[in-house]
């Protein structure tokens, strides 16, 4: 059946409205927050609300604060120690699954899941437990039968960043292999194929063929940490109780303004540490992003 050629085309208005919870939604709960926060680290931290507008001299204080250097120095090297651990070990994870037997991985994907998906109160417990002083899991089981003395993974600072480091490779290991074993599942069996006929072995097709095809993933994944990084707060809380740890060992960027915010009251400061960061993210994600797409097009 054609369509009738004399009715009214959708006009201007219905796409209005078929926008209109989407604009409101976004102007209710990002841009308006945005806004807010904006205003909020120009003024001064008042006792009991936001104070006079000074300009930038909450922003010229951060700068000069020890602690937001501290903060940004941890989280960098929480960033790169976490991208550097999880991103290999979750590609040799999905291979293994994927070379596992068939009926092995369902159960398999489901168990590596698991640790992203436990609520941070859950979080708090069990990596207690398993850093917590001479009786802890780490040490009970990987420290003292090797003859070694026990670490005081959370209390001494040559450790909390390796415990926070920890931390993120157990949660997020698996949730990344889940995205790389769902790329590897949806490559072509044409090229593996392909790379057994040419006597590549196991190790070369892994190599040359498989992890070029699923570059893209890699990248997404790698976002995805670096976001996840400079926005974890639960499993620092769930370790440090939201102080940085003896010497500010563990001190991270969200751990910070929650401290400065919630803790100091100073909530000018804190609207300022976010927003001196924001663009120095969006920037290096950008770039990610663009130099990314760039070389894939410059390879077509």
């Amino acid at each position: 059946m054609n369509p009738d050629v004399n009715s009214p085309r959708p006009g201007l208005l219905s796409g209005f409205l078929l926008l209109g919870p989407f604009i409101l939604c976004f102007a209710l709960f990002w841009l308006m927050p945005l806004l807010w926060g904006l205003d909020l680290s120009l003024r001064s931290n008042g006792l009991y609300g936001p104070g006079d507008y000074i300009g930038l001299e909450n922003y010229r204080f951060i700068m000069e604060d020890p602690l937001y250097k501290k903060a940004i120095q941890n989280t960098a090297v929480y960033t790169v120690g976490s991208i550097a651990l999880i991103i290999p070990l979750g590609f040799l994870l999905a291979h293994f699954i994927r070379q596992s037997v068939k009926g092995l991985q369902p159960i398999l994907t489901f168990c590596i899941l698991l640790p992203g998906l436990t609520p941070p109160a859950v979080l708090s417990i069990l990596f207690l437990l398993f850093f917590h002083g001479d009786q802890g899991i780490l040490n009970r089981f990987l420290i003292i039968p090797f003859g070694l003395e026990p670490i005081n993974w959370i209390h001494d600072p040559q450790f909390i960043m390796t415990s926070l480091i920890f931390q993120s490779v157990w949660r997020w290991t698996g949730f990344i292999a889940f995205f790389f074993l769902c790329g590897m599942e949806a490559l072509p069996k044409t090229y593996i194929e392909a790379a057994k006929v040419e006597g590549c072995n196991g190790i070369r097709t892994l190599i040359h063929v498989i992890l070029p095809l699923i570059k893209h993933i890699i990248i997404f994944a790698v976002i995805f940490l670096f976001v996840d990084a400079f926005s974890m707060f639960s499993g620092a809380y769930s370790l440090l109780g939201g102080s940085g740890g003896p010497s500010n060992a563990g001190l991270l960027l969200v751990t910070h303004v929650y401290h400065t915010a919630f803790v100091k009251g100073n909530f000018g400061d804190s609207a300022a540490i976010v927003f001196s960061i924001s663009p120095i993210l969006l920037i290096i994600i950008s770039w990610i992003t663009f130099r990314s797409r760039s070389k894939s097009i410059k390879n077509q």
